[in-house]
């Protein structure tokens, strides 16, 4: 294990060293799956995933229920990352010159993204969230994703996670670094950018967890090479100190699921279930109308959005195909989002209209269906 860890360290090939950078692409990718840390490739070059296949970026696909990943393709990027070493020999093998991403949330790794880049400050309501700086802070000298992480830590009477040698530290060709932490059993912390103004840490500082994925060092991108910092070789446990800041700033999941809101009555159920008196066309629809409706039940996290435009590309083409009437269609959907999320007009209508327009594009068959 050692000497794993010792190959983890800031030795990466500059840039454009293709054939010292092929070698240890996919040593990197083997390495980091046998510490149970599942990967997936990244594009040549970059810091992204590689494309889906052709018919993963069809309008109105999404990664639930593809048959991509237990393909063994690599479609739809962390969702894909795999712990079987034939299949990373055969995607590395194949393609060499493919980076390493890992997905935090299976590997149990929390990455703290600190930023380097040069822009406008925010306002200061924006730099800590949650935390006010008075006017009268002056705030000159203050740039970036280390100054803002330095001020929370300050307040906390703790050092900066950048300065944490007791845990694996990448620095990023950016002049960023990423600080690797281990999760504790059972919390599902979410990722998060530090420039949103929803949940956020810190001003140019991002949150890699469940959701998202980090570059593995030893990847080597156009920009330069993901090297790690001289020290610790593995992450360390998360900070309590952290863990109760991202916590604080919306990390991590309510433990108490809210009070469900009430499901739409069996009779209506039954209604979408059997295609809502639409016909042979409807009952194609009856499934994907009865899963919108569900989401009732689940104020968040019930992939509503995707679910309602699966149905809404479906009823397009069907339309399309001349097998149902547009304004029926139209009716059925804005029935069963309405029931699933009252009151959310403006955001299911766009997803609709969205959805029917493409899938008007492109005609649907009911084959052998009566």
């Amino acid at each position: 294990m050692a000497d794993e860890l010792r190959a983890l360290r800031s030795d990466s090939p500059p840039a454009g060293a293709v054939t010292t950078g092929v070698t240890q692409s996919l040593a990197v990718a083997r390495r980091c799956a046998g510490r149970g840390w599942p990967v997936h490739p990244l594009a040549p070059g970059r810091k992204t995933p590689v494309g889906n296949c052709a018919a993963c970026r069809e309008p109105g696909h999404t990664y639930r229920g593809c048959r991509c990943p237990a393909l063994g393709r690599w479609c739809h990027g962390f969702r894909a990352a795999s712990l079987d070493f034939a299949r990373i020999e055969q995607w590395w093998g194949a393609h060499p010159e493919f980076g390493v991403g890992i997905a935090c949330g299976p590997a149990g790794l929390v990455v703290i993204d600190i930023d380097a880049h040069s822009r406008q400050l925010p306002a200061r309501d924006r730099l800590l969230p949650g935390i006010g700086i008075a006017d009268t802070v002056d705030l000159t000298g203050l740039a970036n994703g280390f100054h803002t992480l330095a001020v929370l830590a300050a307040l906390r009477g703790v050092a900066s996670p950048a300065e944490d040698e007791a845990t694996l530290r990448v620095r990023t060709p950016s002049g960023g670094l990423h600080v690797w932490y281990r999760a504790m059993s059972g919390h599902r912390w979410q990722c998060s950018s530090g420039s949103s103004g929803g949940r956020a840490l810190a001003w140019q500082v991002d949150v890699r967890a469940h959701g998202g994925y980090v570059v593995a060092p030893g990847t080597v991108t156009e920009a330069g090479a993901y090297e790690a910092v001289r020290g610790a070789r593995e992450p360390a446990p998360l900070p309590a100190w952290l863990a109760r800041e991202l916590e604080r700033t919306g990390h991590l999941p309510p433990v108490h699921v809210p009070a469900p809101r009430p499901v739409p009555p069996r009779a209506r159920q039954a209604v979408l279930a059997a295609g809502g008196g639409l016909g042979a066309a409807g009952r194609v629809l009856a499934g994907l109308l009865a899963e919108v409706a569900a989401c009732a039940a689940v104020p968040e996290g019930a992939a509503f959005t995707e679910k309602l435009n699966r149905a809404a590309y479906t009823a397009g083409g069907l339309v399309a195909a001349g097998l149902l009437a547009e304004l029926e269609a139209e009716r059925a959907l804005w029935e069963a989002a309405a029931q699933a999320r009252p009151g959310q007009e403006r955001r299911y209508g766009a997803v609709i209209r969205s959805g029917l327009s493409v899938g008007r594009s492109r005609p649907l068959s009911l084959g052998g269906r009566s």
